[in-house]
């Protein structure tokens, strides 16, 4: 097994850059979920309620990110830039955030139709993971609940395997805004992980990633339907939850490149 895709997703629920190479620092992928769109109490947008947040661009480049969309001009946000101390909610944390600039908030706020601010997680914040899931007191940006998102190539397979038989299209793996995407794994194989090494880092599988209404967005046009989640609802649920994909932490700093082997270290009982 190898790695056969990285991602990276600078500003919650907006769409991904591929690498080549990843760099991990103590939250997961530099700059990951290091930036997130609130309401006017603070609270956290994402494409469950701005799907057209799946059309947002963001590239790097240099000490910037190049913010693009339909319709709009390109928005610079300089990755260093300081702002206003600022406290935020992401579901049940209250965490410590900083503004970026009036006219990011006016740029998304115009895109979206949707009054909402940008704000960034300074190095000094610190939300932690949940610790019934990982004994260590480690770090998470404003990703929903971890650091890494893990996803095996053949899952997606057989997903759109069912999909495909039932006349629907085969889906991107984009859709599901995993960080890493494993080659030549079985279907589903990931669930069994306990620990696994990725190049030199080495990455404790800790949660089964519960599926919401962000996989129904459509990430050409912005629009939801009723699929992946209708189908895994077949054969990936488990009480009222659909499953697919493995939350992670890394252990170390470093970094991870395409094509790096992948060596379980153990697995579930």
């Amino acid at each position: 097994m190898h790695v056969s895709e990285l991602y990276l997703y600078p500003i919650k629920s907006a769409r991904g850059i591929p690498l080549e190479r990843a760099e991990l620092d103590e939250r997961g992928f530099r700059h990951d979920r290091r930036w997130m769109l609130v309401d006017a109490d603070g609270r956290f947008i994402s494409q469950r309620e701005a799907h057209r947040l799946a059309l947002v661009d963001v590239a790097l480049a240099g000490d910037a990110l190049l913010v693009s969309a339909p319709g709009m001009p390109a928005l610079r946000v300089a990755c260093a830039a300081r702002g206003a101390p600022e406290r935020c909610t992401i579901w049940h944390d209250v965490v410590a955030a900083e503004s970026v600039s009036g006219l990011a908030d006016e740029w998304f706020s115009t895109f979206l139709a949707l009054s909402c601010r940008l704000l960034h997680m300074p190095d000094e914040s610190h939300r932690i993971v949940n610790r019934a899931y990982v004994k260590q007191e480690r770090l998470v940006g404003f990703a929903d609940a971890y650091p890494l998102l893990v996803i095996g190539q053949g899952s997606l397979d057989l997903l759109n395997q069912k999909l495909n038989a039932q006349g629907e299209r085969a889906l991107p793996m984009q859709r599901f805004r995993p960080n890493i995407v494993v080659a030549e794994s079985r279907p589903h194989e990931e669930d069994e992980w306990r620990q696994i090494r990725i190049g030199e880092i080495d990455v404790d599988v800790v949660k089964p990633c519960e599926r919401c209404v962000i996989t129904t967005v459509d990430i050409d046009s912005a629009t939801a339907g009723r699929e992946p989640l209708r189908t895994l609802a077949g054969y990936r649920k488990q009480g009222s939850k659909v499953l697919f994909g493995q939350n992670a932490v890394h252990r170390q700093l470093g970094s991870l490149s395409i094509g790096d082997a992948i060596t379980v270290l153990s697995r579930h009982d």
